[in-house]
């Protein structure tokens, strides 16, 4: 890899950055600047405008998002779109005024239509509302997008925009409140078999089709095009099939090994029917996938069981995560 100088990571203690952190520690010729939200509020202009001015990244990775699953985006809309729109803003434009090289702005497969036709391809974009369940979120990260190309067109930049499949791997949290699908999984499994239980009662109907990728898949993505002179407009990034959440929760049990079983609670909603990403555009470039889901389920489980192990539990009886699902580093 000829990528060299410095590379800042907004949100390193999140799934993206800290799979970007591990990838680039000790590597020549780079320098890694991992701000945590106690060094850098990025929603806030001035905090932002003085890291930057201080330290001069040659790249700037933006990590840093306030993310969660269908609970949280239907309790906390207001904060999905403000928060993310906020950090988001000032990376990019503070990023332009300073002369960072290049930015990668991580968008999300929500922008898409909630009913687009599957594999979802980057023209399908604003050809339809989002899935309401997450709408705020998605507007956020529609206004990043607009905002990047934007900049890239007045200003002839060269910042990247990815839009990542449903991310696996080390590095997430697993609160209920906040979490996405598959850390919720490993945590509910996982509790359901050390407690005992008998069933285990899931949201939604198990049908809808979610599209998983390795936060690793991802991260060599991101390294192989910021090391290209030229690259389109968005990307997608995904592994190229779809599972049922059905299936998936049966990956995740039997990687538990909890021999219970799985009730479906179909008052619950289950989000966009479906999220497949064609990442043709990506293979074009020279980039596939290399890593499998149950490599994904089995590290998230390694970590959820050291988490339990190594932290004292709150007199409720939950384990304290180290890691906020729901709002990454930099907000």
């Amino acid at each position: 890899m000829a990528l060299s100088g410095k590379i800042m990571v907004a949100g390193s203690r999140g799934l993206v950055g800290s799979a970007i952190v591990r990838r680039l520690t000790k590597t020549p010729g780079i320098e890694i600047l991992t701000p945590d939200r106690a060094e850098l509020d990025c929603a806030d202009y001035a905090a932002v405008d003085s890291y930057l001015r201080a330290h001069r990244p040659n790249f700037l990775v933006n990590a840093a998002a306030r993310v969660g699953g269908i609970s949280e985006n239907i309790r906390h809309p207001a904060e999905m779109i403000y928060d993310n729109l906020s950090i988001q803003n000032h990376l990019i434009h503070l990023s332009h005024v300073h002369g960072v090289d290049r930015l990668v702005f991580l968008s999300s497969s929500c922008v898409y239509p909630r009913e687009a036709p599957q594999p979802m391809r980057e023209e399908f974009i604003l050809t339809g509302a989002p899935e309401p369940t997450n709408g705020p979120y998605a507007m956020a990260k529609l206004a990043g997008m607009a905002m990047v190309e934007a900049y890239n067109n007045q200003y002839g930049r060269r910042d990247l925009v990815l839009i990542p499949a449903t991310l696996i791997g080390p590095g997430e949290g697993f609160d209920l409140e906040r979490a996405h699908v598959m850390p919720a999984l490993v945590k509910r499994f996982c509790d359901a078999r050390k407690a005992g239980l008998p069933e285990v009662t899931l949201w939604g109907t198990g049908t809808p089709i979610r599209e998983i990728l390795h936060v690793d898949d991802l991260v060599d993505a991101i390294l192989m095009l910021l090391d290209l002179d030229e690259a389109p407009l968005p990307l997608n990034v995904g592994a190229g099939s779809g599972h049922s959440i059905a299936v998936l929760a049966r990956m995740v049990q039997e990687e538990a090994g909890y021999d219970g079983c799985i009730r479906w609670d179909v008052t619950k909603p289950d989000g966009i029917p479906a999220k497949t990403l064609c990442s043709e555009r990506m293979a074009t470039l020279g980039w596939s996938p290399r890593r499998s889901i149950r490599k994904g389920i089995q590290e998230m489980l390694a970590e959820y069981r050291a988490v339990e192990e190594k932290l004292h539990y709150h007199s409720g009886g939950e384990p304290r995560i180290s890691r906020r699902a729901g709002l990454t580093d930099g907000r």
